[in-house]
C-alpha cells in the first residue's frame, strides 16, 4: 500500500462523495477539538489579548469545517475510505494523541493554520494603524459580559510566551507544528508553505532557536494551562460602564417614546467619558469616581492563590480621603495637561477605563501619595507637594505577572537620603545590606505599621561604585513560600529581584536560578553589581546571573569564571551582560564586561547555549584569546590572527594583543555556536 505524504490532501477520486468528506471532516474536528484549538491559540497573534485570542481560536476551527459543496479553487474535502489512515503528524503525548492522524485531520489542521496566519497579513494598501482584515471580520463564538483567559502558568510558561510573542505567526507555527505535532523540519515547511507562508524555511529555523535543548520540555510547556484556550478563567467585564450603557440606552428609549426627539446639552463629566488629552484617549467616568476604587480586604493575600498587587491591601493613613483620591483620578485622567509624567519602557500613561485598586494612600517625605494598581498590567504613583507649590507628579510601570518576589515591594518616595518602599503584606523580615561587602550580614529595617520603610539608600548611578544597596525580604509561611530574597532599586516603581544560577556539577542536569542569599552568590553579586547600572530605568524585572564556566588561566594555577548577567524586563526582551570574573585583588573587584547584547534570549530558558570570548594578559606579559561555552560546548575554534582548537567547554590560545580572532563553537547535538559580542 502506498504511503501517502501527511501534508498533501487527498482529493475525491472519480465517484467519490463530497458529502462524505465534509461528514468525515466534521468527525475529525469533533474528536481533535482540543488539539486544534490550541494550535490556533499559538499561532494567532498576541496582540488580539487574551480573550480576543481565545474566541479567535475558537472561531478559527469552528470556520475551518467546509460547507457540503466544496470550491473549485480550495482542495477537496478527503475521503478516508480511499487513502491509508496513517501520517507522522500525530502529537506524542499519551492517550487519543498517539494514534495515527487521519487525512481528514491532516487537512483541517492545514485549513486552521492558514486561517490562523491570515491574522498577521495585510495588503499592502491596508492602513498600518488597523488590525489585519481577518482580524476585523465578526464570526462567532461570541461572548456578552465576560471575559475568558487561559490558567496562569509558572515563569517558564511566562518566558515561553514572551519568546513566542516576539516572532512572526509562521514561526510560533513552526514551533507548535514541531512540538505539539511532531512533524519533522521538511513536514514543516511542506505544511507552511501550503498555508501561505512566504519563507517557511526561515520560520522553521527561528523555531529552532525558541526550542528547549529536550524537546519533550518544550512539549510540556506548550500543553500546560497557559496556553490551553479550551480550560478557560472567566472574569466580568466592566460592570459599573455596562450598567451606565444599559441605563442610558433604556433612559434614550423612553424619552424618545415621551418626546419624539430631543435635545440634550451635555455638561463636563454627565457624558460617562473623561477627555484624555491631546492622545484622543478618554477613560470612562467610573474609573474615575473615588468610590469606586477597589479595595482588598486585609487577610486575603494569606488565602489566595494569587499572590500579587491584587491581594495588597489598601494601607495609608489617607485611604478614606476622597479629595486626595479624586485628584489623584482626575489627574490621571487628563495626563497630557495637569501633571508631570515618567514611564517606564512599554508602559502606556493612558487614563484607566475601569475602576484600579487602591494600594496606599498616605503622606511620605513631604508629599500627598497615591498608588494604584491598574487592571493587573499597571503600577500609578501619583504625588503631590503637602506645600501646595509645584505640579503633581505621576509615575507609571509595568507590573503584569508580578509575583511573590516581584511584587514585594513599591516604591512610594525617592529623596536625597534614599527611597522608601511599600512592602507586600506577605513579607514577614525585612533587612538591608551591600551586595559589594557580601560578608557583612543583612541589617534590620524599619517598618511603619503602614507597611513603609525607614529609607533605604540608593545606588549611585553615576561614579565611584562602592557600595550597592539591596533589599532583604522574608516572606510569611502563611503562604507556605517562606524564603529569603534580594531586590534592589533599578530607578523604577518595582524593585528588580536577583537571582543567582551555579554551574551544574558534571553530568548533573542544568540548574534553575535561584535565590541570591546564599554565599556563592553573594560573592557573585560582589563581583558584578556595579553592571546593573547598565539597565537602570529600563523596566527590568529580574536579573539572573548564571556561571556558566570555569576556565584554567595558562601560565597559572589559578581560575576565572564566566558569568551571564541577564536582565529580564517586564516587556519581554531581554539583555544581556557576559562578564569575565578573573582573580581579582579583592573579592569584590568589578569583573570585565566582555559581551553585550540587547533584545535577546541568551542566557534564558530558551537560549542555553552561549559562546564568549576575551583577551587576557599573563603574569608572564604574554596575550591569550581565551573562549568559554555552556555546557553543551564540545568544541572550540580560533581563527584569524590566532588559530586552535580545543576539546571541551574552554579555550587558550596565543595572540597579539586586541588580535581580530573569530570564535566558533561545535554542541554536542551537532549544531555550531558563533561567540556573542
Amino acid at each position: 500500500m502506498p504511503i501517502h505524504h501527511p501534508q498533501q490532501p487527498q482529493h475525491l477520486s472519480e465517484g467519490g462523495s463530497a458529502h462524505s468528506g465534509v461528514q468525515q471532516a466534521e468527525a475529525a474536528l469533533v474528536e481533535h477539538y482540543p488539539r486544534l484549538v490550541r494550535l490556533a491559540y499559538l499561532v494567532l497573534p498576541p496582540s488580539l489579548g487574551r480573550h480576543r485570542r481565545v474566541l479567535a481560536a475558537h472561531g478559527t476551527v469552528q470556520r475551518a469545517l467546509p460547507g457540503p459543496r466544496t470550491s473549485p479553487e480550495q482542495p477537496a474535502v478527503p475521503v478516508l475510505s480511499r487513502v491509508p489512515a496513517q501520517t507522522r503528524g500525530a502529537i506524542p503525548a499519551g492517550g487519543a494523541d498517539r494514534q495515527p492522524a487521519s487525512p481528514a485531520y491532516v487537512w483541517m489542521r492545514l485549513r486552521v493554520i492558514r486561517t490562523a496566519l491570515s491574522y498577521e497579513q495585510r495588503p499592502r494598501w491596508w492602513p498600518a494603524r488597523l488590525p489585519a482584515p481577518a482580524a476585523l471580520r465578526p464570526t462567532a463564538p461570541v461572548v456578552w459580559g465576560l471575559r475568558l483567559f487561559p490558567r496562569a502558568g509558572g515563569v517558564e510558561e511566562l518566558v515561553l510566551d514572551r519568546a513566542l510573542s516576539q516572532v512572526p505567526g509562521t514561526v510560533r507555527a513552526a514551533f507548535a507544528l514541531q512540538t505539539l505535532e511532531a512533524l519533522s523540519e521538511a513536514e514543516v515547511r511542506a505544511l507552511l508553505g501550503q498555508a501561505g507562508a512566504t519563507d517557511p524555511a526561515l520560520a522553521v529555523r527561528a523555531a529552532g532557536r525558541l526550542m528547549a535543548p529536550d524537546r519533550a520540555a518544550s512539549e510540556v510547556l506548550l500543553r500546560s494551562g497557559e496556553f490551553d484556550p479550551c480550560t478557560v478563567q472567566t472574569r466580568p467585564s466592566d460592570l459599573l460602564r455596562r450598567r451606565h450603557r444599559l441605563r442610558a440606552v433604556a433612559a434614550a428609549a423612553a424619552l424618545c417614546v415621551a418626546a419624539g426627539a430631543l435635545v440634550v446639552v451635555v455638561r463636563d463629566g454627565s457624558t460617562g467619558v473623561v477627555d484624555g488629552g491631546p492622545a484622543g484617549q478618554a477613560a470612562s467616568a467610573p474609573a474615575l469616581d473615588p468610590a469606586g476604587l477597589l479595595r482588598t480586604a486585609p487577610e486575603v493575600w494569606a488565602d489566595t492563590s494569587r499572590v500579587d498587587f491584587t491581594a495588597w491591601p489598601a494601607r495609608g493613613d489617607r485611604t478614606d480621603d476622597r479629595e486626595l483620591l479624586g485628584r489623584a483620578l482626575r489627574v490621571w485622567g487628563l495626563t497630557a495637561r495637569t501633571a508631570t509624567v515618567s514611564t517606564t519602557p512599554g508602559t502606556v500613561a493612558a487614563p484607566p477605563v475601569q475602576p484600579p485598586r487602591l494600594l496606599y494612600a498616605g503622606e511620605v517625605d513631604g508629599a500627598a501619595v497615591v498608588l494604584l494598581h491598574d487592571g493587573g498590567v499597571r503600577l500609578v504613583r501619583y504625588a503631590e507637594p503637602l506645600s501646595g507649590r509645584g505640579e503633581p507628579a505621576l509615575d507609571f510601570a509595568r507590573t503584569d505577572d508580578a509575583g511573590v518576589t516581584t511584587g514585594a515591594a513599591v516604591v512610594v518616595s525617592r529623596g536625597g537620603d534614599g527611597a522608601r518602599f511599600l512592602l507586600a503584606p506577605w513579607i514577614a523580615e525585612s533587612s538591608t545590606r551591600d551586595l559589594l561587602a557580601p560578608d557583612v550580614p543583612a541589617r534590620a529595617l524599619v517598618v511603619g505599621r503602614d507597611g513603609v520603610t525607614a529609607a533605604v539608600p540608593r545606588p549611585a548611578p553615576s561614579g565611584a561604585c562602592d557600595t550597592w544597596p539591596a533589599l532583604q525580604l522574608r516572606s510569611s509561611e502563611r503562604i507556605v513560600e517562606k524564603h529569603a530574597f534580594l531586590l534592589t532599586d533599578l530607578g523604577d516603581l518595582a524593585p528588580a529581584h536577583l537571582t543567582y544560577t551555579p554551574r551544574p556539577a558534571e553530568g548533573a542536569p542544568p540548574r534553575q536560578p535561584r535565590e541570591a542569599t546564599g554565599a556563592p552568590a553573594l560573592l557573585s553579586w560582589a563581583r558584578t553589581a556595579c553592571s546593573l547600572r547598565a539597565v537602570r530605568g529600563s523596566g527590568v524585572q529580574a536579573v539572573n546571573n548564571w556561571e556558566f564556566a570555569e576556565q584554567t588561566l595558562p601560565e597559572t594555577r589559578a581560575s576565572a569564571g564566566w558569568l551571564c548577567t541577564r536582565a529580564d524586563t517586564w516587556r519581554g526582551p531581554g539583555r544581556v551582560l557576559v562578564q569575565f570574573v578573573q582573580p581579582g585583588p579583592s573579592r569584590t573587584a568589578p569583573a570585565a564586561v566582555v559581551a553585550d547584547r540587547d533584545d535577546t534570549a541568551l542566557c534564558s530558558r530558551f537560549g542555553q547555549h552561549i559562546l564568549a570570548g576575551t583577551h587576557w594578559k599573563a603574569p608572564s606579559g604574554r596575550w591569550y584569546v581565551l573562549a568559554a561555552g555552556s555546557r553543551a560546548v564540545s568544541r572550540i575554534e580560533a581563527s584569524g590572527a590566532a588559530r586552535g582548537t580545543a576539546n571541551g567547554t574552554t579555550l587558550a590560545v596565543r595572540a597579539p594583543r586586541n588580535a581580530s580572532v573569530g570564535l566558533t563553537a561545535r554542541l554536542r547535538t551537532g549544531g555550531t555556536l558563533a561567540a556573542v559580542r
